[in-house]
């Protein structure tokens, strides 16, 4: 059954609804930090904006793992209705039609539950954004309201990209830069939790330069690995440390990683060899080696310093990237298990969260040269925002 691929009637009561999930924590903020100071009520509202965001990303895992993602084929509700329960016939007409196809009762739920939560989120930025201002005015925040409005745009762009992975088909591209968008949020979201701390974390310029340099390597392997979820290339290698049973075996990289081609197909609109899907896992493997050294090292060498708050970071490295290896080689030998699947997804996030917060409580402890020396009790959000 063929649908549009936008219908915005029922954007304003999709609005509403986010609007109201926004409502939960705002209240639960508000009581919770009603005797604190405003600038320590916008950090716990960051906070709890994280997490959800952090559950965002795991329901979004969720729904491309169960191939829900056009559980509903248009945007932004579901066959012009906000729920699937507006859609009962078209969804019965799609399903009877094809029983195990992209559309079936219990993928449209999935699919506009990652909607309902992704529009809560949106609200609690926006929210988020307009206190940020009106503290800055009242100087009552240390932190740059332009953070909060970056972060208020990256989340427009991020709804733009969601409605495109509807509408394009899971087109692999878009699908994986909207898995790299969300990491993005959840990066800006860190970072505005952590820049009004006033507990800083000394660490030397070398290893400073050291956790930048280990967070980009760990972007790009999430992009990796949202290439191989994405081509559903998991699967192309079922044992470790060998791929079928070869150390090197039949890849084809150039199909594997064009960017410009629909999903299963190959940029000269063939149908994706089973070698390309190869090269995808292959590299992937080869991206976790080099994650799995560059990630232990950083956290050897927090856990070699006497900080106590340098060796907790380290703590907390080595049980994501423990979780990281055991989540990865479960995808592998047990056949992609959903539990596994999301939870390796999850913990590529922590990796980013944790990565981030501490570059930029280290970034707050840098003196610029020939600068004064930050007092211990004074956020240095202007540096940390510049």
């Amino acid at each position: 059954m063929s649908t549009a691929a936008y219908d915005f009637n029922p954007s304003l009561a999709l609005l509403l609804l986010g609007a109201a999930l926004a409502l939960l924590p705002l209240l639960w903020v508000g009581w919770r930090h009603r005797h604190a100071s405003p600038a320590e009520r916008w950090r716990a509202l960051a906070l709890i904006t994280l997490f959800l965001t952090f559950d965002l990303v795991l329901v979004g895992a969720f729904t491309r793992l169960t191939d829900s993602g056009l559980g509903c084929p248009d945007w932004p509700g579901c066959y012009g209705s906000v729920s699937p329960l507006g859609a009962h016939h078209e969804i019965n007409a799609a399903q009877s039609a094809m029983p195990t196809g992209p559309v079936t009762r219990g993928k449209a739920w999935i699919e506009m539950l990652h909607r309902y939560l992704a529009t809560g989120v949106g609200a609690l930025i926006t929210v988020l954004a307009i206190a940020a201002w009106v503290q800055s005015r009242r100087q009552s925040l240390m932190v740059s309201p332009w953070w909060a409005t970056a972060t208020w745009i990256w989340v427009c762009l991020q709804g733009a990209f969601g409605a495109l992975t509807v509408t394009m088909k899971l087109y692999p591209a878009i699908v994986t830069a909207h898995l790299l968008g969300a990491i993005g949020l959840l990066g800006l979201l860190a970072v505005q939790s952590q820049l009004s701390v006033e507990r800083r974390l000394k660490l030397s310029p070398a290893l400073s330069l050291g956790a930048r340099l280990v967070l980009a390597v760990c972007v790009v392997q999430i992009a990796l690995g949202g290439w191989v979820s994405t081509n559903y290339a998991v699967l192309a290698c079922r044992e470790f440390p060998t791929c079928q049973g070869e150390w090197w075996p039949a890849m084809d990289f150039a199909r594997g990683f064009a960017v410009v081609r629909e999903l299963g197909m190959g940029p000269d609109g063939q149908y994706l060899p089973f070698s390309a899907l190869t090269a995808i896992h292959v590299v992937h493997r080869m991206g976790a080696a080099v994650v799995l050294v560059a990630v232990g090292a950083l956290a050897w060498r927090l856990w070699i310093s006497r900080d106590a708050e340098q060796r907790r970071l380290a703590q907390a490295l080595v049980i994501v990237l423990l979780w990281q290896l055991v989540t990865g080689l479960s995808n592998v030998v047990l056949d992609w298990p959903l539990v596994a699947a999301v939870g390796h997804t999850g913990g590529a996030a922590a990796l980013v969260v944790v990565l981030t917060m501490m570059i930029t409580r280290a970034r707050c402890s840098d003196t610029p040269l020939g600068a004064p020396a930050a007092t211990p009790t004074t956020p240095c959000v202007a540096r940390a925002a510049s």
